[in-house]
């Protein structure tokens, strides 16, 4: 078995990277140092969000966007900084997972789908979330009443999986039909996470569960195409984001990336899903209620 190296966050190059690219974020947000004083605590909202996202498969706006309604955003800037804040955390999570899969994964059976399934999926969410954007399609209602039933559905439908799925051989090969519904997914998924910073990377770890893919393949597959579709976003929205969260949210996003793939490696299936899916419920629910 291939030793595990993971991406060390004492690597000098590592911090390098890590101070350059805050010190541009700085730059370009026009911000002066004692500013931004109040907002240092965003960081743990960084690193809480980007682990629970790449640890999931979920985007980090199921953590951002109700903190960000309770904090008065906008709607635009909820969205605009949820998905500028992925956009740290969820490339560190598909970086630090595509090391993991070229590293110790790339020969193993269960996870031979992983790229055609990133890639048809990606496409498709791009070409989505490209149309929304471009064609102006509103949502059907507001972003706290979307969000709040997104969440509390496909939280009582993890939960129903968890229960109701007897354990099965797990899948390793791709077949018509996954093909087509990765396309339905990404398209589905694209435009959901155009109004709400989350979508595509839910549907899909949740459609290879059920499918019986291997569960640490599907959480990395839904961190990737995350990450591919938030930085499209990002460039159609990034005037409205709230820069004084997003200059201590982002770095600590990038700490959250990188921890998760350890957080995966000490948790169960089931209690991933299960994890996951209570906090969609008490999110859901506090939004309907």
């Amino acid at each position: 078995m291939a030793k595990d190296n993971p991406i060390r966050l004492t690597n000098p190059k590592f911090i390098v990277i890590f101070i350059l690219l805050w010190a541009v974020l700085l730059y370009v947000g026009h911000q002066r140092l004692y500013a931004l004083f109040d907002y240092w605590l965003y960081s743990f909202l960084g690193v809480l969000g980007a682990t629970f996202a790449n640890a999931t498969g979920a985007g980090g706006g199921v953590i951002f966007i109700p903190m960000f309604t309770q904090l008065n955003f906008t709607e635009h800037q909820s969205i605009a900084t949820s998905f500028a804040i992925q956009c740290f955390g969820m490339t560190a999570g598909a970086v630090t997972w595509s090391h993991h899969y070229y590293s110790q994964k790339r020969a193993l059976r269960l996870w031979q789908g992983y790229k055609r399934i990133v890639t048809l999926t990606s496409l498709s969410s791009v070409l989505a979330l490209t149309g929304v954007f471009v064609f102006q399609v509103y949502p059907p209602s507001s972003l706290h009443t979307n969000f709040s039933w997104f969440s509390l559905l496909l939280g009582l439908f993890i939960i129903l999986t968890v229960f109701l799925l007897k354990p099965h051989r797990e899948r390793s090969q791709i077949v018509l039909f996954d093909y087509l519904a990765l396309v339905l997914i990404g398209l589905f998924g694209g435009a959901v996470t155009a109004w709400l910073s989350v979508g595509v990377g839910e549907l899909l770890v949740i459609y290879l569960i059920l499918r019986r893919f291997d569960i640490n393949m599907a959480i990395a597959t839904a961190v990737v195409v995350s990450a591919i579709s938030v930085w499209v976003a990002i460039v159609q929205v990034h005037q409205d984001v709230y820069w004084h969260v997003l200059l201590f949210a982002g770095p600590g996003a990038v700490l959250g990336g990188v921890f998760a793939k350890t957080v995966v490696a000490h948790m169960s299936a089931t209690r991933l899903k299960l994890f996951f899916a209570f906090w969609l419920l008490i999110t859901g629910s506090l939004g309907i209620v």
